[in-house]
């Protein structure tokens, strides 16, 4: 900024047939981690504006990626330029980058982009509700959410669009952490360009996986997108593996009262399916219809106004077949 700001002062009026500065993409994206160099190229942008309003010439480009290593992009490694390329950005060849310069001064604007898109790139993101806000108009694809795609595992399929607090609800305890297992392998592999989540261990810390503060942010946003809920920046340091990471996300998204009635209802279920009751005894049917009625006297008096006359009473209970209690429960549970 201090360079670009005297070379504007020291040139003043001088006639020149160009000022070109070279700006980033990153002033434009916001790129995470990166806030100084964004606000910095942020001013040659409004630098180059500024001397249009004073009829000077001026023109920044804001560079995307350029396949020819530099000082600045040489440390980045094989799983960065991946995961670039999964955002949607290209890397841009020699040829292809001085063609775009001169592109750019034929327009006298005084702020154009020059970057690698891939568009198949954006559309997946929009399909997955992460697309830039930016780059909206590149795709035509309408989003899908990743919550939706990604019901589809070993836990259990749902139809697009169900959120995925409504997907977990009927599930059991066991269920609801597969579902809530395989969306979180298959984000971990997404961010960490792996094709499936096949061989993320649960086990396995962040760390020895990969993730940096970048991937970290990544991650925190596909999961955000996933479960419709605001999680904090620092999700995978506070829980640092894939199975910690699930266990939140299962306390998150299904309060454990919600867990106990939903292995209630699917109990029942079994149990009035008759499975496993055939050849019990007449002593284990008369523990059982004892247990459950107790247990619905106390559901009634934890729910009931005592001074309510509806609801069944403790004689209708004693005096009730076993066929009745189990039509009791199918009416006071609202099992179908």
């Amino acid at each position: 900024t201090d360079a670009a700001g005297d070379l504007h002062t020291l040139t003043g009026q001088d006639e020149r047939s160009a000022f070109v500065l070279y700006s980033s993409a990153a002033g434009l994206l916001g790129n995470p981690g990166q806030a100084n160099y964004a606000a910095a190229n942020t001013f040659l942008d409004a630098l180059a504006h500024h001397r249009h309003t004073q009829g000077l010439p001026a023109t920044s480009i804001a560079w995307g990626l350029w396949g020819e290593a530099s000082n600045m992009t040489g440390h980045l490694d094989e799983t960065a330029l991946s995961r670039l390329s999964r955002t949607g950005v290209v890397a841009l060849s020699s040829q292809e980058g001085l063609a775009l310069f001169d592109e750019a001064l034929g327009l006298r604007r005084p702020l154009s982009v020059a970057m690698g898109m891939n568009l198949a790139a954006l559309g997946e993101r929009a399909r997955s509700g992460l697309l830039e806000p930016l780059f909206s108009g590149l795709v035509r694809q309408r989003p899908e959410g990743l919550a939706a795609r990604a019901a589809s595992g070993p836990a259990r399929s749902a139809p697009s669009g169900v959120p995925l607090v409504e997907r977990l609800a009927p599930l059991s305890s066991e269920e609801r952490r597969g579902l809530l297992a395989h969306l979180v392998r298959e984000n971990v592999a997404a961010v960490l360009g792996h094709a499936t989540g096949d061989n993320i261990g649960l086990e396995q810390p962040f760390k020895m996986l990969g993730f940096d503060s970048l991937s970290a942010v990544e991650l925190r946003n596909r999961l955000g997108t996933a479960t419709g809920h605001r999680l904090s920046p620092t999700l995978i340091f506070d829980h640092p593996t894939p199975n910690a990471l699930v266990g939140h996300l299962n306390e998150l998204l299904a309060p454990p009262e919600a867990d106990v009635f939903g292995r209630l209802l699917s109990e029942l279920d079994l149990l009035q399916s008759g499975s496993g009751a055939t050849e019990a005894s007449p002593a284990a049917v008369g523990k059982i219809v004892t247990r459950l009625q107790d247990f619905l006297l106390s559901l009634e008096e934890g729910r009931s106004d005592p001074h309510a006359s509806e609801g069944p009473s403790a004689e209708r209970i004693s005096a009730a077949t076993d066929d009745e209690i189990f039509d009791l429960i199918d009416n006071e549970l609202g099992i179908a």
